[in-house]
């Protein structure tokens, strides 16, 4: 089935003249698309609808929070489109273009026309990972590598398995629940799939679920698709306000995916990027949703950790209790993995730099390469990219 994609408000007819004119300043800041399979799974009689609130502008996504760049990536480059921040794994951000443009995107910089991070041909990212023989696994990300043609997805796996020390290839796609048609129908990217995925060395689809809804008989039949290609699939969510924060939803999640084969991989404190005020939770309440969650679900539901992507690395929350926050760095941008800090953690805090003393456990990083500029002191209203619906 060919889904019909709109970057178009007035296309939505569960908004009112009203909020759409109210919208519009929001998509004149960051960019909206959506296709028609997504948004029949919003139900517009709830005006809070976690679909809805996914994916449709909202006026929070205005207000004055965080930076660009609240993670630093600029800092990660080692060639132009190649991110290589732990020792094993770099980052080829291979496409600029999502099928989904979720309103809490911690990569909302990369839609500016004024940000060139992604870059069309990654040769040097390829050639870079080739001469780097540490690196065993390399993470497809962007944007959403899953929307770019067949051909060019077949090349860039073909490339990245010519190289004998890559031993995984990832994927990071919300298409398997915004899209699953795009996968299941598309043998040829199938076919891809069952080349490059081998059972030496594994392609796993980094999947981005955030809440039960979305797991559709079309999914379903996704996440077979996928499998029956030799890929394997795994997911990846921030814990969002007004989305997932309810310990019985974010529990039937865990179900859910387990149910259909799918490994619960992280769940993510969100990040404070600009425009994501209106999602984020302080963090001793994520820790407490996520644990309620757990408790409402098997063992394998119970495998999922909870971590924050900072600067220095993924941080684990391990426990907040009694006002102390109990952390471990679970990756390490300076290989201080598995060190343990214990935090005064007050109630309003949300993220690490929130925590006071978190400064003596990490220092700040400086950029690898020159030819990345940082956004985060860019201008705040540039003109969004333009999308073909």
């Amino acid at each position: 089935m060919q889904v019909k994609y709109t970057t178009h408000l007035d296309e939505l007819p569960g908004l009112t003249d009203g909020e759409r004119a109210a919208l519009n300043k929001v998509t004149d800041k960051f960019v909206f698309r959506l296709n028609d399979y997504y948004l029949q799974l919003i139900d517009w009689s709830n005006p809070n609808d976690p679909i809805r609130r996914l994916v449709i502008p909202d006026s929070n996504e205005l207000r004055e929070y965080g930076r660009w760049d609240a993670s630093d990536e600029d800092t990660n480059y080692a060639v132009k489109g190649c991110q290589h921040k732990y020792r094993t794994t770099a980052l080829l951000l291979v496409s600029e273009v999502c099928g989904a443009y979720c309103r809490f995107c911690f990569r909302k910089r990369l839609f500016r026309t004024d940000v060139k991070e992604v870059m069309p041909d990654v040769q040097d990212g390829i050639e870079y990972i080739a001469r780097t023989p540490e690196i065993n696994n390399v993470l497809l990300t962007g944007g959403d590598p899953l929307i770019l043609a067949t051909s060019k997805i077949r090349n860039l796996l073909e490339a990245l398995r010519s190289i004998e020390h890559v031993k995984i290839i990832r994927i990071g796609s919300k298409m398997p629940v915004f899209n699953p048609m795009r996968i299941y129908e598309d043998q040829q990217l199938l076919d891809a799939i069952r080349t490059y995925s081998t059972e030496e060395k594994r392609i796993y689809i980094m999947a981005h679920v955030n809440h039960p809804k979305e797991i559709t008989p079309e999914a379903k039949k996704c996440f077979k698709a996928l499998y029956d290609a030799g890929a394997i699939v795994v997911n990846q969510s921030p814990v969002l306000k007004g989305i997932n924060d309810d310990p019985a939803v974010l529990g039937e999640l865990l179900d859910q995916l387990s149910w259909a084969g799918v490994t619960p991989y992280y769940f993510f404190v969100n990040r404070p990027v600009a425009g994501n005020s209106g999602f984020v939770l302080p963090l001793e309440e994520v820790y407490r949703i996520v644990e309620q969650a757990k408790s409402r679900t098997s063992g394998l539901g119970k495998r999922v950790k909870l971590c924050m992507s900072h600067t220095s690395g993924k941080i684990e929350i391990l426990a907040i209790e009694n006002g102390k926050a109990y952390l471990k760095y679970h990756q390490s941008r300076d290989g201080e993995y598995g060190k343990m800090m214990i935090l005064d953690c007050p109630a309003e805090a949300a993220w690490f730099d929130d925590l006071p003393g978190n400064e003596k456990y990490w220092n700040k990083p400086t950029k690898k390469t020159n030819e990345v500029i940082s956004v985060n002191e860019m201008p705040d209203m540039p003109q969004k990219k333009q999308m073909n619906s």
